[in-house]
């Protein structure tokens, strides 16, 4: 087929929700954008919690973060120490209300966020889908090239990754990762149950990760078990009966009886993390960019502040947003976020599956600290909605008090 040959266009590989946020922010910027893969998310049966911040970026970019409904508000979020070793730590409880917040975010099923973020891209003119497979790429000085499995070929001034944790536009570019898996695997599934959860989530610290429960619409929430691989087969092969005891027993009945919705999944769980994020006219986005264990609502929320910087630089290098000098502006900005968001989740994670006891006083001084001293907790809350800010609320508190 013919060559379209666009050097002001912008390509953007993947099509989940990185990618179709990626989309959108490039149109915003002012670029053609040709968004390539097929269509993810209608049978994820996993949620996302995105935190005020994404949010608030989201509505920049036009989207609907009503979610028609669908979504459930996150006021409290909990944990609690639920393993059986010598040193356990005290039930800390972070309140939206604690930093002046209504809420910390919503908890959105990733099929209604993929739906509501490809009718955003379908409405903009700007943006081009191609439902297809990239064969393979060719950087080169001035322009970044995308060979599509359907013969047609695509040209950019830049190309945005978004193609997941197994990146061909990563490896493309060149860019060594590092990173290892973990002997652990996630069950996500739904359930229902008869007691309100009051936008509440608990994330229970066990020998094996965590059991994490975040709030769906009504009485049903979200579920991310994480134990060893063989546990995962053996609770996943559970019938709906006997599992749904056995949540209940985990949670302690605090939401009453239980029952497992249709839609479990199995997902093995690893970290992985590139030595650069940015390259030969590509930047990485997601899971591009960072992968690591579902702890602490992070996954997409950083992965939309990956987007976030990427727009900004591209907004301020109109002429050339794929030079060497913007992607090492990116590589550069891009680095302390994710190096302290991966340490610290992979930490508290390793913490738990360690069964030394220095790595258990470490968690329990930590979260202790937190139960004990509101400053401490507020800090880590602000901190976890966005980097910096936790840094900033305590400058303001000092501003109010000295005034």
């Amino acid at each position: 087929m013919t060559d379209m040959l666009a050097p002001k266009t912008i390509l953007v590989a993947g099509a989940g929700p990185a990618g179709l946020i990626a989309s959108l922010a490039m149109a915003k910027a002012g670029f053609d954008v040709s968004l390539i893969g097929p269509e993810a998310g209608a049978s994820d049966a996993r949620t996302t919690a995105l935190m005020v911040p994404a949010l608030d970026y989201l509505v920049e970019l036009g989207i609907d973060t009503s979610f028609e409904g669908k979504s459930a508000s996150l006021r409290t979020m909990r944990i609690i120490d639920a393993t059986k070793r010598l040193l356990r730590s005290p039930t800390v409880p972070f309140h939206a209300s604690e930093i002046d917040r209504n809420t910390f975010g919503a908890n959105i099923p990733n099929a209604v966020l993929a739906q509501t973020l490809s009718d955003a891209v379908a409405n903009q003119p700007r943006i081009t889908r191609h439902l297809t497979t990239i064969k393979n790429w060719v950087p080169s000085a001035d322009r970044i090239t995308a060979a599509l499995d359907d013969g047609l070929r695509l040209e950019g001034a830049l190309a945005i990754a978004a193609d997941g944790r197994g990146s061909p536009a990563r490896d493309a570019a060149g860019i060594r990762t590092i990173g290892h898996p973990y002997p652990q695997s996630a069950l996500v599934l739904s359930f229902s149950h008869t007691r309100p959860h009051n936008d509440t989530s608990n994330e229970f610290h066990t020998e094996t990760g965590p059991f994490t429960q975040v709030p769906l619409p009504g009485d049903k929430s979200s579920l991310v078990w994480v134990v060893s691989p063989a546990e995962a087969e053996t609770l996943n092969a559970l019938d709906d009966a006997e599992l749904s005891r056995r949540i209940e027993a985990r949670m302690q009945s605090m939401l009453g009886s239980v029952n497992v919705l249709p839609g479990r999944q199995i997902y093995p769980l690893s970290a992985r993390m590139p030595l650069s994020f940015a390259q030969s006219r590509i930047a990485l986005v997601g899971e591009a960019a960072h992968v690591f264990p579902p702890i602490g609502a992070q996954g997409l929320n950083l992965g939309i502040r990956d987007v976030q910087t990427i727009a900004g630089l591209v907004e301020e290098n109109l002429s050339d947003p794929g030079a060497d000098n913007v992607l090492r502006s990116y590589s550069r900005r891009r680095t302390p976020d994710i190096f302290a968001r991966n340490s610290a989740v992979n930490l508290l994670n390793r913490s738990l599956l360690s069964g030394l006891l220095p790595a258990q006083m470490a968690r329990s001084a930590g979260l202790s600290l937190m139960e004990k001293l509101p400053p401490v907790r507020s800090f880590f809350m602000r901190e976890g909605m966005a980097p910096g800010s936790g840094f900033r609320g305590l400058w303001e508190k000092v501003g109010r008090q000295d005034a």
